[in-house]
């Protein structure tokens, strides 16, 4: 892999992997369609740091709520473990916001189940694309139908995470946008725009981790070529730096209502898709 390929690797993860246009569609089109060298067996180590890179720059976005979240959680267990009375608790927002994001990320475990035959999808581009119009549909219908709601981190309710939660685990399907599905799907349920998009990518940092340690497992298993690590470094901070300004640039998106906009890329883009996959 050359450093121009891991630098250009680097911009698709950070702009897709948080634009509702899904990134593991665009990975798919890249590799299966315009034969760019790029290998997900061959480069495990690679894929391991660009998630990781997304995952930093969601973290230094939201890091002072991730710090309230654990401060505020481990303060409410011990609280509840020295409350011999056993008097009622409240949870403070931010400990709240952090037992839906966990509730949320349980589905995951039900595309777990099916992973073996969901990872096969990838390199089927005409179904890429027929996803990539769907995320296009949910765009458009939650910019133009669905009215934006007030529910915060202090009134969501734990339907809404696991609904929410049953979103993100259909969006393990390559071409379906994780952060498009999980952020239409919460403000069908009511939420804020704001709180929409924060608990989407709240939610997203167990899913990368998880995804991390497994992808980390097996480039160990298969070797590692460390000659490469500095390439593979490049792309890391690429994605790390463009994911966090595609954050945001999220943020102001779903403020203004410019799902829409991007429903349309996604249409054309799943057209072009299906069309070519069609005739190479």
């Amino acid at each position: 892999m050359s450093i121009l390929m891991a630098l250009f690797l680097g911009l698709i993860q950070g702009i897709t992997e948080f634009l509702p246009i899904s990134s593991s569609g665009h990975l798919s089109i890249l590799q299966n369609l315009l034969n760019m060298g790029y290998n997900d067996e061959s480069h495990l180590l690679f894929q391991v740091l660009l998630h990781l890179g997304t995952l930093v720059s969601i973290c230094v976005v939201y890091r002072q709520e991730l710090k309230l979240m654990v401060s505020d959680g481990i303060e409410y267990l011990q609280l509840r473990g020295d409350n011999e009375a056993d008097e009622p608790l409240v949870l403070k927002a931010p400990a709240r916001t952090l037992l839906f994001v966990f509730i949320g990320t349980l589905p995951l475990f039900i595309a777990l189940i099916f992973w073996g035959s969901i990872s096969q999808l990838f390199f089927h581009t005409g179904f890429v694309g027929f996803a990539l119009i769907v995320t296009g549909g949910l765009l458009f219908v939650s910019d133009k139908y669905i009215k934006r709601g007030k529910k915060s981190e202090k009134t969501i309710k734990l339907s809404d995470a696991l609904v929410i939660g049953l979103a993100q685990a259909v969006a393990t399907l390559p071409g379906l946008s994780r952060s498009g599905t999980t952020i239409s799907v919460g403000l069908a349920r009511g939420l804020s725009g704001s709180f929409a998009v924060r608990f989407s990518l709240l939610l997203s940092i167990p899913a990368v981790v998880g995804a991390t340690i497994v992808a980390l497992y097996r480039a160990i298993r298969e070797g590692v070529d460390f000659s490469l690590f500095p390439t593979y470094f490049a792309g890391f901070i690429v994605a790390a730096v463009v994911g966090f300004f595609t954050i945001q640039f999220l943020r102001r998106l779903v403020a203004k209502g410019g799902f829409g906009k991007i429903a349309y890329y996604c249409w054309i883009l799943g057209g072009v898709t299906i069309l070519l996959s069609l005739v190479l």
